[in-house]
């Protein structure tokens, strides 16, 4: 904002051309720096002064002015009100904040008060990333989570702790969970919130900026007065209108601080219209399998490394029918469980529906016909709901009621996650759904202002004024018949303007009959041509009319906040029966992937094993159907003997596009199905629950901040050396190919070290560093495998089969040729190979075994053992240079070489 300028006298030279409604303008903006402004004129949400020139730029849209201030064009832009969730959406996309500002009283008030005064307007909501209620702007396969997150000093065993709490205001649901620094990164990637909140001293930390910047969500500094310890859970307890938290459970005080953080943000951008929240619930560190960051980009859970929604596991495995079911099976998959007994509840009613085939069916069909009914519920709850939201609940309500019933007809018993969603079902509030029924009409508008959403018959007083209304001009017509029979004036027209209303003309030439003394018509105005009369009666008629349009908004909206009214009293009913519908939408809808995919249930135990017969890619599986092809199955035993403390490393090798990554990356999502509750595809499966996933797959550099490739793999490689336990399932491709090949070999043998003596976890470790096939003669845990390949006429088949072995080569000529690589250069590539093969390279690997301290241990030749004397040496020791003539000098030389070659002959061979 520009600051006002004055004279020397102190007056303000453009004070007398600020307008009223610019100087309003001026003070809400002045109030809310950090926001654009939409301020409400009319039916647009107008922008001016540096607003209207950012979000022309951001929106493309056209900037304008509109008059002068401080002598210079005042900036201008707008958009229309009912196209304004379009651009909303645009802009929190681009990272802004938005204050919408709307008008507070009606304009025929604002002119009561003057000619000049301004309709009072005041700012009702702050738009941000975190706090998006309406259907327009969100997923609806996606939770829209705002977090906050705080930091504290913990014990002198534990250090340094966070604590985490999240909502999603569009659904209620309120977690809060505490963790190590080390797990700050796993813990936001499962949340994935589009928002997060920190206090001001922690937003420069740059570790914390980069933990959020993985998930890509918007970072919002607050003042330390959001995070007050002191009151913190006093806010709590207030919000939840209890006197303590206790009876919610035992929090810690960072974590009621972070709680508390989000309770006052929310009623900041909300202005104190609260939405409905679930009771806050704790998520142990330790309750979900830990998934960094870096390994659900890897592992392409939610979307694939470009970024799209096509291609990921999820959109493979979704099948569900409802916008809630959708977002719990998300979060399924984002927090695989860890505990065998629940995990078992899930697989058990998957089951149980892969079975009952009519019952999915039926259900399925019912299901389909079940909206969003949580959503609106918050907005309805923030007042920004419409009949449509009405008409969501009365729609979910009957497709629930269907659904009970329907379920009231199976044979018992039932599992018991299926027999508690059946509990729920039966809680249909029957009243309010007949209630919805009979008050709103088929046909409904997208706001309540609109009006027409209540059907005929609801009220009386409504249909009377609706009659008025509506029929006004037969009423009219009438009256003008019968004005014209009782005056004799057969062109006698009642009319209506702006300026007089409704009025009677006649043509000056007739107006007699109008104008006797004592009649019922009074003279209003006088034309050329025409005189203009009105009547008591007409004068009453019009009152009525005006009046008809404005008593039935009003009786419809009474109507609207009487229905909204009773869903708040249901709400917390209502939000279990909408809970229910979802678990139920995710079950059959993975017994439906099961059966399409040919999908078996695991078996999940406390055990170390992690045994797959015939796993398969549930993402590659399906692209290469589509295609026409097969995919090749493979097994995976990652056990480990039962004497042998430890998970099993498989180290694989092969070639590049022989599939390598692809298995690496099914075994990882098997285990990640198998704890979210659903079937794997696979021929069988056991797996001893799996605490955390790693992987190291792909090659990307970060350039945002300064990390080459290289340096990205080995942070993340880091990371999994550091944290990863006897538990973890830890897949790792091509660690150390960033680098010189001598520096990256070293790193990937130390890497196979350490993961098999201080990690202990089960792992499968693809590379290229043939060298290190060695390591199994000394790793008890490390096996080799490879990927088996084919040779014909010098091309290389694929056969993706993965065996026990190594292999002998990389075939990456022919991969070369296959990619289209110049034939000249496939060429030349041979012919350095083969040059290269005959120098030092031949024996790399028994020369790290030999000649490097790795085998320190490993028996040495003994003095006694006899040890060949090299040729070449033997007749360079019998040389004595200073007796030889310059002749003699050189046959030596020549007889020198002469015995080098045949040295290196005899090694070939």
């Amino acid at each position: 904002m520009q600051h006002v300028q004055t004279t020397e006298s102190g007056e303000d030279p453009a004070a007398q051309r600020i307008t009223p409604m610019m100087e309003q303008y001026m003070e809400i903006r002045a109030v809310n720096p950090d926001c654009l402004l939409f301020y409400r004129m009319g039916d647009f949400y107008e922008l001016f002064f540096d607003d209207a020139v950012i979000a022309s730029k951001a929106l493309g849209i056209t900037l304008t002015k509109r008059g002068k201030h401080l002598g210079e064009d005042i900036a201008m832009c707008g958009v229309p009100i009912h196209a304004s969730d379009d651009y909303l959406h645009k802009l929190i996309a681009k990272g802004f904040r938005i204050a919408i500002c709307e008008q507070t009283e009606d304009p025929a008030e604002a002119r009561k008060r003057g000619s000049k005064s301004v309709v009072r307007r005041a700012v009702t909501r702050l738009v941000t990333p975190g706090t998006l209620t309406e259907e327009t702007l969100l997923d609806s396969a996606r939770n829209n989570f705002l977090a906050a997150l705080v930091r504290v000093a913990g014990s002198e065993d534990e250090g340094v702790r966070f604590a985490v709490s999240w909502v999603d205001i569009s659904t209620g649901e309120f977690r809060v969970g505490e963790g190590a620094p080390s797990g700050l990164s796993a813990l936001l990637a499962r949340i994935e919130p589009r928002e997060v909140l920190v206090p001001d001293r922690l937003a420069q930390d740059p570790e914390i900026r980069a933990a959020i910047a993985d998930v890509h969500a918007a970072l919002t500094p607050l003042p330390g007065s959001f995070f007050d310890a002191a009151t913190a859970e006093t806010r709590l307890a207030t919000t939840f209108g209890v006197q303590t938290m206790d009876g919610f459970g035992a929090f810690t005080r960072a974590e009621f601080c972070a709680a508390a953080a989000l309770i006052a943000y929310v009623d900041k951008t909300q202005i104190s219209r609260r939405p409905p929240l679930e009771p806050l619930r704790r998520v142990a560190d330790r309750e979900t399998m830990r998934i960094d960051a870096a390994t659900r980009a890897n592992l392409e859970l939610f979307r694939t490394l470009s970024g799209s929604r096509a291609g990921s596991l999820f959109a493979a495995i979704d099948r569900t029918l409802t916008g809630a079911g959708s977002r719990l099976l998300g979060e399924r998959l984002a927090n695989p469980l860890c505990d065998p007994g629940a995990i078992e509840h899930r697989l058990a009613a998957v089951a149980y529906m892969l079975e009952a085939a009519d019952l999915r069916r039926d259900l399925r069909a019912r299901l389909a016909q079940a909206p969003d009914m949580v959503r609106s519920l918050s907005r309805l709850a923030l007042e920004r709901g419409g009949p449509r939201d009405l008409e969501t609940i009365r729609v979910a309500l009957k497709s629930a009621s269907a659904i009970s019933d329907r379920m009231g007809r199976q044979a018992l018993p039932l599992p018991p996650a299926i027999a508690e969603t059946c509990r729920e079902l039966a809680r249909v509030p029957a009243d309010l759904a007949h209630e919805l029924g009979f008050a709103l009409d088929d046909e409904l508008p997208l706001l309540k202002r609109d009006g027409g959403f209540v059907r005929a018959g609801y009220r009386a007083e409504l249909d009377e004024a609706r009659a008025l209304r509506d029929e006004s001009r037969r009423v009219i017509a009438a009256l003008q018949a019968r004005y014209a029979e009782e005056t004799g004036v057969r062109a006698l027209k009642i009319r209506h303007n702006n300026v007089l209303g409704y009025f009677v003309e006649v043509n000056a030439g007739q107006a007699a009959p109008l104008t006797a003394e004592g009649g019922a018509f009074i003279h209003r105005q006088t034309l050329a041509n025409a005189m203009r009369f009105t009547t008591a009666e007409l004068g009453e008629l019009e009152r009525r009319i005006a009046g008809a349009g404005e008593t039935s908004l009003r009786i419809e909206l009474g109507v609207f906040d009487h229905l909204a009214a009773e869903v708040e009293k249901a709400s917390g009913v209502l939000r279990a029966v909408a809970k229910a519908l979802a678990e139920l939408d995710v079950t059959c809808a993975l017994a439906e992937l099961a059966e399409a995919e040919s999908y078996v249930r695991p078996e999940i135990d406390d055990s170390l094993a992690f045994d797959i017969k015939g796993g398969r890619h549930p993402v590659v599986e399906q692209g290469l159907r589509r295609e026409g092809q097969s995919f090749v199955a493979n097994d995976t035993d990652l056990g480990g003997d039962a004497g042998e403390k430890g998970g099993l490393i498989w180290l694989l090798t092969g070639p590049n596009m022989a599939g390598k990554s692809t298995f690496l990356r099914q075994n990882a999502l098997i285990a990640i199905l198998a704890q979210a509750g659903s079937f794997v595809p696979a021929a069988s499966a056991r797996i001893g629950v799996v605490d955390s996933v790693f992987s190291r797959v792909g090659a990307a550099d970060d350039l945002a901040r300064g990390r080459s490739t290289f340096m990205v793999e080995m942070v993340e490689t880091a990371a999994i050396l550091n944290q990863a336990g006897e538990r973890a399932l830890v897949i790792l491709d091509e660690i150390g190919r960033g680098t010189a090949t001598f520096d990256g070999l070293s790193i990937a043998w130390a890497t196979v070290e350490n993961l098999h003596d201080v990690n202990r976890c089960r792992a499968l470790f693809a590379t290229h560093y043939h060298e290190l096939t060695a390591l199994s003669a000394r790793l008890k845990r490390l096996h080799n495998t490879t990927v088996k390949v084919k040779e014909w006429k010098g091309d290389v088949v694929f056969l993706h089969e993965i065996m026990a072995g190594a292999a002998d080569r990389s075939y990456g000529i022919q991969v070369a040729k296959l990619a289209g690589l110049p034939a000249a250069v496939i060429g030349r590539a041979k012919t350095v190979l083969q040059m290269l093969e005959k120098g030092d390279r031949t024996r790399p690997q028994q020369a790290m075994i030999d000649d490097l301290p790795l085998f320190a241990s490993r028996p040495k030749p003994s003095a006694e053992e006899p040890v060949a004397e090299s040729p070449t040496l033997k007749s360079l020791d019998g040389i004595q240079p200073d007796d030889l003539t310059p002749r003699q000098a050189l046959e030596a030389l020549y007889e020198l070489k002469r015995l080098r070659r045949q040295e290196d002959d005899h090694t070939r061979s």
